[in-house]
């Protein structure tokens, strides 16, 4: 039981990504000692749709936690708890059978934008401000519920319970349904500030209160491992389960990002900016999320870009043909190789800006239809530039976020990184020189992973709250401090950044 404090050995952790599961083994230190992940597939039926088949997150949920166990060489009956983390968003329909009626429409599927501008207009920017927190976006799950109703009225009327992805995970795990406040924040059902469904939302929407499952704390154990599940996974039968977490959230945790004044900033093929705060803070357009935290009393605000390493990635796959070759010889990533070109390049390169619009862009925009420019060619401009200008228009796009929540008067004091571009130290130095803010990667690269597991400890009493397990898990790199003499460089950059997407819109 959760405050009941007991020396036990393990806990489990599972993060069901968007890619595949990812199952992990730590210890009463925080320490992750073994990992096992296993992929699942994304249809794309029609173009700007995304599902998957929740049949296949069992089946691989079931396989990693399994090979986890069996390669670990531990004793099942160690493990106290266990937790998951998921992503967000997605919709998984079930019939009064508690079986599946579709693929679930996951987080980053754009088929329900006539919805989103429907809620906007119906119920108001003020009232999704009051209500939820939060407006109307086609990755959330309400407006895929709509969109069902609409478009598939047969399946619609099957419809008896609406799951999150991981809380069909914990269905399946303990046959009971949940789900937890971080998760059900992304809704655009649930009352942030009150941490409850939003009962003039789902009015407002038509949409039946009972079809939501109860909302608890994301530590707080929602059952127990049933006998088939053991009998699927490995684990024991009887173990406590925590509610879980959204991937953000976890994330978060296991950054050790629980308390105001920590930002976490992750730069993996999207871009997140975390920072807690202690009571809720919605900022008047929007632009930014504001969600309940995987902490009792504590919330955050975060904004998304969606094309942050995936912009380099498209300079490495399309551009980085030298780059690629070389480490191919050499035997490196050519990612190091890419740092050292954008290295011989000096910062604000020379009024060389790249706006990251790849796919869109969420936040502040909120635009679908904004493309990638690289804007302030000439001819005396380098490889070097272009490669260091997409790598600086990036940490620009996540400095969007920043200026927000100073706005809000968010305390920010320091950076903790995670993602892929947290192996840069290239990238970790302009984070410290935009933010104007000291950055540390996380120790742990797993770090949704890492929070799931810290929740499964804690419900199953390894530690006395969640607080108590991030501040035993947390680790971290290099401290990366603000060089002022790079100040005035990336200032009159960042400005012309931020001026570029309103005399660009109309074109878009």
């Amino acid at each position: 039981m959760v405050g009941e404090k007991r020396e036990v050995p393990y806990a489990v952790g599972l993060d069901l990504g968007t890619t595949g599961a990812r199952a992990g083994l730590v210890d009463v230190s925080g320490t992750v000692l073994n990992t096992v992940a296993v992929p699942y597939e994304t249809a794309t039926p029609y173009p700007g749709w995304a599902e998957q088949d929740p049949e296949s997150w069992w089946n691989a949920s079931t396989r990693a936690i399994s090979q986890l166990i069996a390669s670990s060489g531990v004793e099942a009956g160690s493990i106290s708890g266990v937790g998951l983390s998921g992503q967000m968003h997605g919709s998984v329909f079930l019939d009064a059978e508690r079986s599946v009626i579709r693929p679930c429409i996951i987080w980053c599927d754009q088929r329900a934008a006539p919805q989103c501008r429907w809620i906007t207009d119906s119920v108001g920017t003020e009232h999704l401000g009051e209500w939820v927190s939060n407006r109307a976006l086609a990755g959330f799950t309400a407006p895929k519920v709509l969109w069902l109703r609409e478009n598939e009225p047969d399946k619609y009327a099957r419809v008896r319970t609406l799951l999150l992805p991981k809380d069909y995970l914990n269905l399946r795990i303990t046959g009971n349904l949940s789900t937890d406040t971080s998760d059900a924040s992304g809704t655009l059902l649930f009352d942030v500030r009150r941490r409850s469904w939003s009962e003039p939302m789902l009015e407002a929407l038509r949409i039946p209160r009972d079809w939501l499952p109860p909302v608890h704390e994301s530590s707080d154990v929602i059952g127990e491992v049933t006998a088939e599940a053991a009998e699927a996974t490995g684990l024991p039968a009887g173990t406590p389960v925590a509610a879980g977490g959204a991937d953000n959230a976890c994330g978060a945790l296991g950054m050790g990002v629980i308390t105001p004044g920590d930002v976490a900033v992750s730069i993996g093929s999207s871009g997140t900016v975390l920072a807690p705060v202690e009571t809720p803070a919605v900022d008047r357009e929007m632009a930014l999320h504001s969600f309940c935290h995987a902490l009792p009393d504590t919330w955050y605000v975060m904004g998304v870009m969606l094309s942050a390493g995936l912009s380099l990635r498209w300079f490495r796959d399309q551009l980085g043909e030298p780059e690629r070759t070389d480490a191919l010889r050499r035997g490196e990533d050519p990612y190091r190789l890419l740092d050292e070109t954008a290295a011989e390049a000096p910062p604000g390169c020379e009024g060389l800006v790249f706006l990251p619009y790849l796919n869109g862009e969420r936040t502040p925009h909120a635009d679908p239809n904004a493309r990638g420019v690289l804007f302030g060619l000439d001819l005396t401009k380098t490889r070097a530039h272009v490669v260091r200008s997409v790598m600086e228009g990036v940490v620009f796009g996540l400095n969007d976020s920043v200026e927000i929540m100073r706005r809000l008067d968010i305390p920010l004091e320091r950076v903790v990184a995670a993602g892929g571009g947290s192996r840069s130290a290239l990238w970790l130095q302009m984070q410290a020189d935009i933010f104007g803010l000291p950055v540390r990667a996380t120790g742990e690269g797993n770090a949704a992973m890492l929070g799931a597991a810290l929740l499964g400890a804690t419900a199953g009493g390894a530690f006395s709250d969640i607080g108590e397990a991030c501040r035993a898990a947390s680790s971290y790199g290099k401290l990366f401090r603000p060089n002022t003499a790079n100040e005035a460089a990336y200032h009159e950059a960042y400005g012309l950044f931020v001026s570029l997407y309103p005399a660009l819109k109309g074109l878009f």
